[in-house]
């Protein structure tokens, strides 16, 4: 699929290819993925391994994160299950009622800290919470806790869709700092999200649910790894327009840096037409940021570069859904060509190649 991208900013336009690859994790049969094997993280991991990281889901909407090594040959992928990089373990992983657990990963190598970071949705308790685990090698994994959202201008409460940035950034206030993504919610849309439709609808765009950047100083990191979870600023930088994406947008996969600034994969929700209970539409978009200031965006697709279409994408769990979270810089193919891995219908893995020509 070839689709012409229109400029946002005067000096700035893309072309994109893509092409999809197809699915490259499906439930194996065992207990642990009864119920799905979607929304992979990925990372290089320190041997050069590719490494998958898919939400699996047991009975009773039960999550784990899995290990999957991948290896591609003449473009098929082959997939061995490693065992499981988290499974609910932690207080603010667990609760006595179904759904519970560790939720939709997103891995980010930072050299300056010399270690992965995975950002996932820890859902206990108090629902669904930012949480992040650490590693050396990618394949072990240590837990750092919930993200600490107390300070001036974030968000106490409901949260997910969090990744991080791979390199330092200056903050909005100019503060050198590390950067992630994440998306405050709407606490009614947590409780029944059909109920919530008209309500949300009326709201301003820049109040329905998007895509803000929590920023954590750099230096106190560097003095105590404890100041990881203390984020002291965080701005809306991508909210819902009139285009598409209307009820909601979040984050996709981790950026990468391409010559332009910081380039990611988001996903954004419509309502479809028809009569009855609600049905949602997830889409895909391709955000760039300022490379130092990345609150500023300097590119927002004016329209998806991937849309449910295939049998797999639109019947699942939850039809409808192409969720980008993983995403594999691919310069051996080219420089600006990358393997993005994302969810199918919350049920399935697949992979598209994607260019920016």
């Amino acid at each position: 699929m070839r689709a012409r991208r229109l400029p946002i900013t005067e000096s700035l336009q893309l072309d994109v290819h893509v092409e999809r690859l197809g699915v490259v994790l499906s439930p194996d049969g065992s207990d642990a993925e009864a119920e799905g094997v979607l929304n992979p993280g990925f990372a290089r991991a320190s041997d050069g391994r590719g490494l998958l990281y898919p939400r699996v889901v047991a009975r009773g909407n039960i999550s784990r994160i899995e290990r999957v090594a991948l290896r591609e040959s003449e473009g098929t992928f082959e997939s061995e299950r490693l065992g499981f990089a988290l499974e609910p373990k932690a207080p603010y992983e667990l609760r006595p009622q179904p759904g519970y657990g560790c939720e939709d990963p997103r891995v980010t190598f930072l050299p300056v800290l010399d270690e992965y970071l995975m950002a996932y949705t820890a859902f206990g308790p108090d629902g669904p919470r930012v949480a992040v685990a650490s590693s050396k090698d990618g394949y072990s994994w240590e837990r750092l806790g919930l993200v600490q959202f107390e300070n001036p201008g974030a968000t106490v409460g409901d949260d997910k869709d969090a990744a991080f940035f791979p390199e330092p950034v200056l903050s909005p206030s100019g503060v050198r700092s590390l950067a992630l993504y994440h998306r405050p919610m709407l606490h009614i849309s947590t409780v029944d999200g059909a109920a919530a439709i008209p309500l949300i609808q009326k709201l301003p765009f820049t109040d329905r649910e998007s895509i803000r950047i929590a920023y954590v100083p750099l230096d106190a990191v560097l003095k105590d790894r404890s100041e990881l979870l203390c984020v002291r600023e965080s701005v809306l930088v991508l909210p819902p327009d009139g285009r598409w994406g209307s009820l909601r947008v979040g984050a996709g996969t981790p950026p990468v840096r391409i010559a332009e600034g910081w380039m990611s994969l988001f996903h954004a929700v419509d309502q479809l037409d028809g009569r009855g209970t609600p049905r949602f539409r997830y889409c895909a978009g391709i955000v760039i940021h300022d490379a130092e200031q990345p609150h500023r965006v300097l590119y927002r697709s004016p329209e998806p570069v991937l849309s449910p279409t295939e049998r797999s994408e639109r019947r699942g769990t939850v039809d409808n859904v192409v969720f980008p979270t993983g995403i594999d810089p691919r310069p051996d193919l080219g420089d600006h060509t990358f393997d993005v891995y994302y969810g199918m219908a919350d049920y399935a893995s697949g992979v598209i190649r994607l260019t920016l020509l």
